[in-house]
């Protein structure tokens, strides 16, 4: 059974009996053996991730690795970890480690995921775009599949509680039955910031996309190996049957929306999910209050440098450790490895759509060898492009 087969055949009802796990709560995660953790990558984004797994009951901030040696030291004396490297082999040969979150640029992601999964660690996690090319993607996640460890993706608003919690919601048909979906804002960088658009459809739908038919513009940006200033208008058919409208321009909605039998429909533009309900027999809608629960790891960023915004970076780590301590399914993750893939595959076929003229472009790809690069500071970092981080910010005195 080829890839395609076994996706066509099996997708749509996976992903509807799938459903988020519930997050421990701080009380759980206090009683659990402290998981050891090591951080690839520590510039402005690790020293995040670095400070959220610092104030965590179940994890241990173990080990450092990162090229820069002034930038090195001085996270290392910030964070109290003495374990330091240069490079994730080394750090691989030297620790026995439970959990490795790798934040590098984009370019060196796939070296450091399979050296993190040659050492068999219990869970590996990275970041958006998890690659350029999609044979890369494919062997992070073969790699991971093959040793049965848990493929975590990162900072995605996906994983925020809110998000999670309608998502469930939908799931449950407390909403009623989706009947349609849109993206907003599909343009400017469909590898980078495009991984939002994509990984929440896939979420809200319970869908992933099968199939693209797209436009793009301006043609400078088509014509480039990047996908930097390129808009996608189009159309794309997901797994479920569902046909889905793409606008590149916010127009002047951005982001994501669902709608269902009921004339309730979801809407994420950038923060926590909005519902609106219908109001009258003229079609209009009013927003309703959505009742979220509250989030029970508030108090990780309620402190500096960590902000309220980081809220999905937190549940993003928590869904990962919860997932790794309790031995569940990669499944329950609020964002996994595959959901990054799979971000990456539509972008580059919407771009290979719009270069042949819109044409019918159906997933998954045959050709694994396509690539679509990021931007610059995705790809090649702050330090290649001229964003250095002062050495004042990374001891964490600014």
């Amino acid at each position: 059974m080829t890839r395609r087969t076994l996706l066509s055949a099996t997708a749509a009802p996976a992903l509807a009996t799938a459903s988020p796990a519930l997050l421990s709560t701080p009380e759980q995660a206090a009683g659990r053996r402290k998981l050891r953790v090591g951080v690839v990558g520590c510039g402005r984004m690790g020293q995040y991730f670095a400070e959220a797994y610092q104030r965590m009951p179940d994890t241990e901030l173990a080990a450092i690795a990162e090229w820069n040696d002034e930038r090195r030291k001085l996270v290392g004396e910030r964070f109290r970890v003495k374990a330091l490297f240069k490079d994730a082999p080394a750090m691989m040969r030297d620790q026995k480690l439970d959990l490795v979150a790798i934040i590098t640029p984009t370019k060196f992601m796939n070296e450091a995921v399979l050296v993190a999964a040659e050492a068999e660690v219990a869970g590996i996690s990275t970041d958006k775009p998890i690659a350029a090319k999609l044979a890369d993607a494919d062997e992070m996640v073969q790699a991971c599949e093959k040793r049965k460890i848990v493929f975590a993706g990162g900072n995605l608003q996906r994983a925020r509680w809110q998000t999670q919690v309608v998502a469930q919601r939908l799931r449950a048909g407390q909403y009623g039955k989706i009947v349609g979906a849109a993206v907003h804002g599909y343009g400017g960088e469909i590898s980078g910031g495009g991984c939002q658009h994509v990984s929440m459809l896939h979420l809200l739908t319970g869908a992933e996309v099968s199939e693209v038919m797209a436009w793009g513009y301006p043609v400078k940006a088509l014509e480039r190996d990047d996908d930097q200033g390129l808009m996608i208008n189009g159309r794309w058919r997901l797994s479920n049957g569902l046909e889905c409208p793409v606008f590149g321009d916010r127009d002047p909605l951005s982001g994501v929306e669902v709608w269902t039998d009921r004339g309730t429909s979801v809407r994420w533009s950038w923060n926590a999910p909005r519902i609106f309900e219908q109001a009258g027999r003229n079609g209009s809608r009013k927003e309703v209050d959505a009742a979220y629960p509250p989030f029970p790891w508030k108090h990780i960023f309620e402190k500096p440098p960590l902000r309220p915004d980081d809220d999905y970076l937190v549940a993003s780590i928590r869904s990962f450790v919860d997932t790794v301590h309790l031995r569940r399914p990669s499944s329950s993750l609020f964002i996994s490895g595959k959901d990054l893939r799979q971000a990456l595959e539509v972008a580059i076929a919407c771009k290979q759509s719009a270069r042949q003229g819109n044409a019918s472009v159906p997933l998954p790809l045959a050709d694994r060898s396509l690539a679509l690069l990021p931007s610059p500071y995705r790809w090649l970092g702050g330090d290649a492009v001229g964003s250095v981080q002062t050495l004042e910010e990374a001891a964490g005195l600014k």
